[in-house]
């Protein structure tokens, strides 16, 4: 079993993208998990911009459900805390992490994967990208790294 974070794009738009005569419609993360024979696991997400809930089928692919707009079956961060230590939650809400992030470190943790990175920041300056991520060491250590890399985008 394995965890990925991917993107999803919704039918929604941001504001600064709604006089376009293309689209450029939103796109979310989402944290599926794929199981032993390669199949995702089908699971609701909720877009971050519009609300509207997702059934992700596969990887960057979803089907959107309608009137599940208040749905409390949705995973949120609240419900993951209480899997967690103060000292990951701590971390996870300083850095702003979404709940792509919070799903990605629950899963790790739950599985002892020790040694896991995960991105919890990430910034572009000019032609380099600033990545800070937290690597798991056990439960209740962590160790926050920061690099700088070359962006790909020219």
């Amino acid at each position: 079993m394995e965890g990925l974070k991917h993107l999803i794009e919704c039918h929604c738009i941001l504001p600064q993208f709604r006089n376009r005569k293309e689209p450029v419609f939103h796109k979310f993360v989402a944290f599926s998990i794929i199981d032993k024979e390669d199949q995702i696991q089908p699971k609701f997400s909720q877009c971050n911009n519009c609300g509207v809930i997702h059934k992700i089928v596969d990887i960057c692919k979803s089907e959107i459900i309608t009137g599940m707009e208040d749905s409390v079956s949705i995973i949120s961060k609240s419900d993951i805390e209480h899997s967690l230590s103060k000292n990951l939650i701590s971390i996870l809400e300083t850095y702003k992490c979404d709940i792509a992030t919070w799903e990605n470190v629950q899963f790790l943790v739950e599985n002892e994967m020790w040694g896991s990175e995960i991105t919890i920041e990430r910034e572009e300056i000019g032609d380099n990208v600033q990545i800070k991520s937290m690597k798991l060491l056990s439960e209740s250590r962590v160790k926050i790294e920061t690099r700088v890399s070359q962006s790909e985008i020219s």
